[in-house]
């Protein structure tokens, strides 16, 4: 092979993989936040589950993205594992797509998408047209990335380096090892598959070779999962793992199979005699339809497995038991006026998980150790949960025959759900101070953290007023959540007036100061929601 068809196959894959990379940009945008929401309604009906991650991965060719976001889904507390392993199960056939489709010889074509796809994408002005142009440029370099790597792998044949090399491949475990390398190097078991595929048609790689790389490759695609758990909080590990367990699980089952009944290989085979590209590319899809049949019943035990590798901690079973409401468990087959009654009751659970949560932060920042950040973030999670269930109950009512007060009132309800998630918003963000400047009392003055614990006291005390209000709507006592209010108001300019006297005088650290003022506004800013949420169900 000469330097020039060195480089030749190189741009073919370089190409390849952005043409991959444009086409499923295109796809994701043309799909919008539609996918994601379809994902975020997933049921826990496996089967459909299932279906899901097919369908979504085709639409959006890639793995990789559906996993991605079922990680950020899991790590938000919007799925739980069980749906997320079956959702994993289904991505993994829905990329089998790609290797189906570039099995097609649509080299000819190519130039033909290249041109319809840039004249779109470049000089459309409406956005949908825009995202198509996208999809077909993607389209075109992809096999225009195939036809550079054909015709710089034909002298790959005459080699005899790349022969020894291949010869290696032979034996099933190095092969198996190769294709989880090679796809973890690319992180795109479809582009590798691909390129397997392409070295398959040239006839420099047998079938029963690429059989092994393509079970490999399964392994490998796992890589840019685990790169993005490693970010997330434990759920978020263990929905990384479940897809490398899966996997695992499935390229186990799989060698064995083929190993005991090598038929099923000439079975295969006999479905497109001739067309190893073809043989490819139904392997691979076969593969993941068969080990979705047969790992799927067993799912719950790979979620428990994952759970025992990434052990349970009290506050995640807090957290599990937590996360679900309680009194609104069958709202879409109950009258306006009891789910609304429902609402209340769920509201005055989360209107105290906010207000704990932002005590708990509070006594996290000026506490010598960081044991409640992970209590925070938990309780955020359920917070953000709660709000959403119980926002979409409220907004589902509309579609009713309500009466103006009911109407009236399920949208403050809403409102009201709105101002507890923002206060344990702010909790949140007090732990990122915590986190910014470590030890408190190592950054912050003597006074200026005698000053933050007077200005938290007061504000908590203006959410106790205003949760008493909304729970008991007793509208007497708002003279007195507002008193408490201009409190924490003039508490915190004055808090400020002293914080530019130290700073002038040069006794505060800048950093901390920083962290001092924005901590400020967040307590100043968790009264007024409290404000909001005491006159919310209030005719004034």
């Amino acid at each position: 092979m000469t330097i020039t068809q060195f480089f030749t196959l190189l741009g073919g894959v370089g190409l390849f993989l952005y043409g991959m990379t444009v086409m499923s940009s295109g796809l994701q945008n043309a799909a919008g936040d539609k996918l994601r929401v379809l994902l975020e309604k997933v049921t826990s009906n496996k089967f459909v589950a299932v279906l899901l991650g097919i369908a979504v991965t085709v639409l959006i060719q890639s793995s990789s993205a559906t996993d991605m976001m079922v990680i950020g889904f899991v790590n938000s507390g919007l799925m739980q594992l069980a749906e997320a392993i079956a959702v994993i199960m289904g991505a993994n056939i829905g990329t089998t797509i790609t290797a189906q489709i570039t099995a097609f010889n649509l080299t000819a074509l190519a130039p033909f998408l290249l041109f319809t796809g840039a004249v779109f994408f470049l000089f459309s002005k409406k956005a949908t047209l825009k995202y198509g142009g996208s999809i077909v440029l993607g389209f075109g370099m992809l096999f225009v990335g195939i036809g550079l790597m054909k015709e710089a792998i034909v002298p790959l044949s005459q080699s005899a380096g790349f022969i020894a090399f291949l010869t290696k491949l032979e034996n099933p475990a190095l092969a198996l090892l190769f294709g989880v390398a090679f796809t973890a190097l690319l992180q795109s078991s479809s582009s590798s598959i691909v390129i397997f595929q392409a070295f398959a048609i040239q006839g420099i790689l047998e079938y029963h070779t690429a059989v092994y790389l393509v079970i490999g490759a399964a392994i490998g695609s796992v890589t840019p999962n685990i790169l993005a758990g490693l970010t997330t909080n434990r759920n978020g590990k263990r929905t990384a793992l479940l897809n490398l367990l899966f996997n695992l699980f499935r390229a186990t089952i799989l060698v064995i199979l083929i190993n005991v009944f090598p038929q099923i290989l000439d079975l295969i085979q006999s479905l497109s005699p001739g067309d190893i590209g073809r043989q490819v590319a139904n392997t691979h899809t076969l593969f993941a339809i068969f080990a979705v049949l047969v790992v799927l019943p067993f799912s719950d035990a790979i979620v428990s497995l994952s759970e025992k590798l990434i052990p349970v901690l009290p506050e995640e079973t807090r957290s599990k038991r937590e996360m679900q409401l309680i009194y609104m468990v069958d709202a879409k087959n109950s009258i306006p006026s009891v789910v609304i009654a429902q609402a209340v009751k769920e509201l005055k659970r989360l209107g105290k998980l906010s207000r704990d949560n932002l005590e708990a932060a509070v006594e996290c920042f000026f506490a010598k150790d960081d044991e409640l950040i992970q209590q925070v973030e938990n309780t955020e999670s359920i917070v953000d949960y709660l709000t959403n269930e119980i926002s979409e109950h409220l907004i589902e009512l509309r579609s009713q025959d309500l009466s103006e007060a009911d109407v009236y009132r399920a949208t403050q309800l809403t409102l009201i759900a709105s101002n507890f998630e923002r206060i344990s918003d702010h909790a949140e963000n007090i732990i990122e101070y915590k986190q910014k400047i470590g030890r408190a009392k190592d950054t912050l003055s003597k006074s200026a953290r005698k000053e933050m614990h007077a200005l938290a006291e007061a504000a908590l005390k203006t959410i106790d007023i205003s949760i008493e209000i909304f729970s008991t709507e007793n509208f007497d006592l708002l003279p007195d959540a507002e008193a408490q209010e201009e409190i924490v108001d003039n508490l915190q300019a004055k808090m400020n007036d002293n914080h530019v006297h130290r700073l002038m005088k040069g006794k505060c650290d800048p950093a901390a100061g920083v962290v001092f003022t924005d901590m400020s506004t967040d307590l100043e800013r968790c009264s007024d929601h409290a404000i909001n949420i005491a006159t919310a169900l209030h005719h004034r």
